[in-house]
C-alpha cells in the first residue's frame, strides 16, 4: 500500500467503473445521482474560491483593483498586523485546499536531500533558505520512473531509476527589504521583489530536482565542470606564459632590476623588444578573455537547461494555481463520496469505516491494479453531512436507497437559494 491518497482516475471514469458494477436498470439512475452530488459539491467549492481570492488579494501582484473595507465603506491599506494576519489566512486556505486535493506535504528533509542527490539535469544549484519567511512544498502522484542518461562525457549511457512527482505546489514568502539590505544586497538588483509572495504549480518533477523550483536558486559549477574548464586553462596558461610572456618580459625585468639597484649592467630596450612585449601581453590577455568566455558560456548553458526545464514543467502561477487546485480538490471530493456511497449501497450489509476502506482499496488493487490510501473519513464525512447514510450505535454504516439519496440531494439543491416572496396586498 502506498501512502499517496490521490485516486489516479478521473471523476467520470470512477462513475463509469461504479455504474458497471450495478444492474443495468440502475445505471442511469446512479449516474444521475453522481451528477447531482457533483453539482452540490461544485457549488460549495465556488464559495471556497471566493474565500481564496479574498485571502490572496493583498499579495496579488497582478491586481488592478483597490482594497475596500466593507464596514468602514472606504478604501484601506493593510497595516503590519493586518498584513501578517492576512498572510496566515492565505497559508491556511492554500494548505487546506492542497490537503483536500490529496496533495502530500514535502518535508524539510526531502528538500534538503534534493540539494545533495544527483540531479538529472547535471546542474548544481544553491538556494539561500534564510531569504524565506515561509516555505511550503506539496506534491501529488508519486511514482518510480526510469530514464536513460549520458555519462563518461556522453560516450556511454546508463539507465537510472528515480522518484518522480506528477504535481508539485510551491508557496514561498520572501523576507522584507530590511533583511536583504542587512546582508549588503541592493534590493533593486534582486531577481525577485523583497517581501513578495510566490505561488506556482509544476508537473513531472523528479524528487532529486526539487531545488530547481526555488525562486532564488542560483547555478553553481560542479567539481567536474570546474576541472573540465580549469585543467585545460592551467595547462594552456603555462604554455602561453613560458613560450611568449616570460621571453618578452626578460628585458623589462632586467631594466627593473637596474632601477632597483639589483645589478649595474646597462639595459636597453629597442623597438623590436617592445613590439614583442606588446604581442605577448596581447596573447596573454586574449588567453584570459577566452577562459572567462568559456566559464560564462558553460554557466549560460546550465542556466538555459534550468530555464527549459522550468518552462515545460510550469503549469500555473499565482491566482491561477487556486483554480487548478480547486478543480483538483473538487474532483477528489466527488470521487471519494461516490466510491463510499457505491460500496456501502452494494455491500449487502452495514459496514464500519475500516471495512469500507479495505473493500475500496482491495477492489482497486484487484480490478484496476491501482494502489492508494483511500480517504475513507473524508468520503464518509461527506455522506453524513448530506444525509446519505444511516449509522447504528456500533458505528456501522448503511447507505440510503438510490431514489432516497437523489431525493435528499434534490431537497438540498432546492434550498440553496431560499426566496421568500413579499406578501401580496389584500384584495379589495
Amino acid at each position: 500500500m502506498t501512502g499517496d491518497r490521490f485516486i489516479p482516475f478521473r471523476r467520470t471514469s470512477i462513475v463509469t467503473m461504479c455504474a458497471d458494477e450495478v444492474p443495468a436498470e440502475e445505471r442511469e439512475s446512479f449516474k444521475a445521482f453522481a451528477e447531482l452530488l457533483a453539482s452540490l459539491l461544485h457549488h460549495e467549492f465556488r464559495a471556497r474560491l471566493e474565500a481564496l481570492k479574498d485571502a490572496y488579494y493583498p499579495f496579488n501582484p497582478d491586481t488592478d483593483t483597490r482594497a475596500f473595507d466593507a464596514d468602514a465603506r472606504t478604501s484601506v491599506e493593510l497595516g503590519p498586523t493586518e498584513h501578517q494576519a492576512a498572510q496566515q489566512r492565505l497559508v491556511d486556505e492554500l494548505t487546506a485546499l492542497a490537503e483536500h486535493a490529496n496533495f502530500e506535504r514535502i518535508s524539510t528533509d526531502d528538500l534538503d536531500r534534493a540539494f545533495v542527490e544527483e540531479s538529472l539535469m547535471k546542474v548544481r544549484l544553491e538556494a539561500d533558505f534564510d531569504d524565506f519567511e515561509h516555505v511550503v512544498f506539496y506534491r501529488r502522484g508519486e511514482h518510480t520512473r526510469q530514464e536513460e542518461v549520458k555519462h563518461l562525457f556522453g560516450l556511454r549511457r546508463r539507465t537510472i531509476e528515480f522518484t518522480n512527482y506528477a504535481k508539485v505546489l510551491v508557496y514561498v514568502k520572501f523576507k522584507d527589504a530590511a533583511h536583504f539590505e542587512a546582508k549588503g544586497k541592493d534590493v533593486d538588483d534582486l531577481p525577485f521583489k523583497a517581501g513578495s509572495t510566490i505561488i506556482k504549480l509544476f508537473q513531472d518533477v523528479p524528487r532529486a530536482d526539487l531545488e530547481m523550483l526555488f525562486p532564488n536558486a542560483r547555478v553553481r559549477m560542479r567539481l567536474i565542470d570546474k576541472l573540465l574548464i580549469g585543467v585545460p586553462a592551467v595547462v594552456s596558461g603555462i604554455i602561453v606564459v613560458v613560450t611568449k610572456l616570460i621571453a618578452a618580459l626578460i628585458p623589462v625585468l632586467l631594466l627593473l632590476g637596474l632601477w632597483l639597484g639589483v645589478h649595474t649592467e646597462p639595459v636597453q630596450l629597442n623597438q623590436g623588444q617592445l613590439v614583442a612585449l606588446g604581442a605577448a601581453l596581447m596573447a596573454f590577455g586574449g588567453y584570459l578573455v577566452r577562459q572567462f568566455s568559456k566559464f560564462k558560456n558553460r554557466k549560460i548553458q546550465f542556466m538555459k537547461a534550468l530555464s527549459e526545464n522550468l518552462y515545460f514543467r510550469n503549469l500555473d502561477n499565482d491566482a491561477g494555481v487556486f483554480h487548478h487546485l480547486l478543480d483538483a480538490a473538487e474532483e477528489e471530493e466527488v470521487k471519494e463520496a461516490v466510491l463510499a456511497y457505491h460500496f456501502l449501497r452494494t455491500a449487502g450489509q452495514p459496514l464500519t469505516a475500516a471495512e469500507l476502506d479495505r473493500r475500496i482499496e482491495d477492489w482497486f488493487a484487484r480490478r484496476w491494479e491501482a494502489a492508494f490510501d483511500f480517504e475513507v473519513d473524508d468520503g464518509v464525512g461527506k455522506l453524513r453531512r448530506l444525509r446519505l447514510v444511516d449509522e447504528d450505535g456500533q458505528g456501522r454504516l448503511t447507505a440510503v436507497t438510490l431514489d432516497e439519496a437523489k431525493r435528499r440531494l434534490d431537497e438540498i439543491w432546492d434550498n440553496l437559494f431560499a426566496y421568500h416572496a413579499p406578501p401580496r396586498a389584500a384584495e379589495a
